[in-house]
């Protein structure tokens, strides 16, 4: 036990960057599984963290509350995004939300509201660990519980072939706005957890490089399996400690191989497990 809370002591934040990270590359998973390569998580991210801490730093709103006001105001940002780009798919629908994605970044960067390219600093920290592992614990029983309903045999469909929904009577277009928010939603937790989990935020935190990770970690999960998305998040945030632990173990220099580690791993995965690690457990089921 003694053993269990000096890690935690030591690695309290690591802890909470895996859940956090976790969230996050759920609420990617929901747009992948309509068959949607949005890339706009780190916006909805960003938007529900400035507007959670700028809460509760001028308001006082309390936790709870300004979660749940960032969640929704996120899912009603989705659904909106959702309508310029409806007729978009693959590579096309990929390039234009990393667009929305800069947008709000420069945004952020020039309003002195967010604390401008200097960042916001002063949040509450009362996103503890056990409120980020009960976020994610919910969003993943609601996942679950909605994985059983008609809108996620819905969501199959139109995933594998929008042409056979349409000619069943799905409609596609209201099953990817409803993708698209329902992630932007769960993005929202992450963001507004993230921004209570930490002291200060820059629009540095939300740019591509944060959406780039997200991909990864379902890539490397799983892109349609909710638990290969957790167990990627949890591998991409462990590698950069990885490396460190070997660094200082060896004495070597070895800054340079984390991003060459991220994607040989990544490559490894494309090659020889193209579903994802989560694709070799359904396999050998």
């Amino acid at each position: 036990m003694n053993a269990l809370v000096d890690f935690y002591a030591k690695h309290s934040r690591l802890v909470d960057q895996i859940g956090v990270n976790a969230i996050m590359a759920l609420s990617l998973s929901v747009s992948l599984r309509a068959g949607q390569l949005a890339l706009a998580q780190a916006a909805f991210m960003g938007i529900a963290a400035y507007l959670s801490a700028i809460l509760s730093l001028n308001a006082h709103w309390p936790l709870l509350a300004s979660i749940a006001l960032a969640m929704l105001v996120s899912a009603l940002v989705a659904a909106l995004l959702a309508y310029p780009v409806r007729r978009l798919r693959g590579v096309f629908l990929a390039i234009a939300t990393i667009g929305f994605g800069e947008i709000v970044r420069v945004f952020a960067n020039n309003f002195s509201i967010t604390g401008g390219a200097e960042g916001l600093s002063g949040i509450p920290n009362d996103a503890t660990t056990p409120v980020i592992y009960v976020g994610l614990a919910l969003v993943a029983v609601a996942l679950f519980a909605l994985s059983r309903t008609k809108f996620a045999l819905a969501v199959s469909l139109v995933r594998e072939d929008e042409h056979a929904a349409r000619s069943v009577g799905v409609d596609v277009g209201a099953i990817r706005t409803l993708s698209l928010a329902l992630g932007g939603a769960i993005a929202g937790l992450g963001g507004a957890l993230y921004a209570h989990s930490n002291f200060f935020l820059t629009p540095a935190d939300f740019g591509f490089g944060r959406m780039e990770q997200i991909l990864v970690a379902c890539v490397i999960g799983g892109v349609t399996n909710a638990a290969g998305a957790v167990l990627g998040a949890g591998l991409i945030t462990l590698l950069p400690e990885i490396t460190r632990a070997v660094q200082a173990a060896t004495g070597a220099n070895v800054d340079f191989f984390r991003e060459l580690v991220t994607g040989v791993v990544l490559l490894g995965v494309i090659l020889f497990a193209p579903a994802g690690i989560s694709g070799l457990w359904r396999k050998r089921a």
